[in-house]
């Protein structure tokens, strides 16, 4: 749930900005090695938090603290020396980078405990929780960006193996997405299926 401590608030929202950017990043970067200069044309080639931000995924992430998304990047398939392959590349990259952030922060983690300067002062014990927080943001982000609902990354890489009519009838029940994200977020279904899949890679990773 939301917490109204400003410091606990401030702390997420840095949070969540630095991991929602890296992952729009992700997505630009491999589109962008792969060929297709459409993320640099539309300024999505950055680490500015104002240029990737979905308002409503923002804010959901905010209140749940583990589930949301950012704005999709702009990807010509065409422009791809094999269109399918090249979009299944850039719908992974995003939650691979965040699993990518996850490790990191883990890895601070563990040196911090193996110094002990997590047990040495308030402020390491503090910083200590912060870091866990964004373990369990960016596992969430990466898990969650996975289903297969626009404007999910899950959806890209489901459409990116559908056959032409199928993925015609997907495309058809893109205006329903958010309504189904909502519901997904707003009821435990979110929670019995994705948690289980985020707390085992939190402790596959500590």
């Amino acid at each position: 749930m939301l917490s109204m401590d400003p410091v606990i608030l401030i702390t997420r929202l840095a949070i969540l900005l630095l991991s929602l950017s890296v992952h729009e990043l992700a997505h630009a970067f491999v589109a962008d090695r792969l060929g297709d200069s459409t993320p640099r044309f539309t300024g999505r080639l950055t680490l500015n938090p104002l240029a990737h931000l979905d308002p409503v995924g923002a804010l959901v992430l905010l209140i749940t603290g583990r589930f949301g998304w950012a704005k999709p990047v702009q990807v010509n398939p065409r422009n791809f020396n094999n269109p399918e392959g090249g979009m299944a590349a850039v719908a992974v990259a995003g939650p691979l980078s965040n699993l990518g952030l996850a490790i990191v922060f883990a890895g601070i983690t563990k040196a911090m405990a193996i110094s002990g300067l997590v047990y040495r002062s308030y402020e390491a014990a503090l910083a200590t929780l912060i870091i866990d927080q964004a373990i369990w943001i960016n596992l969430g982000l990466a898990v969650f960006n996975l289903l297969p609902v626009p404007p999910l990354d899950g959806s890209r890489l489901l459409g990116a193996v559908l056959k032409r009519r199928a993925y015609n009838l997907y495309h058809q029940l893109e205006q329903y997405s958010y309504i189904v994200l909502l519901v997904l977020i707003a009821t435990p279904i979110s929670s019995l299926v994705l948690t289980p899949v985020i707390e085992f890679l939190y402790q596959a990773i500590m």
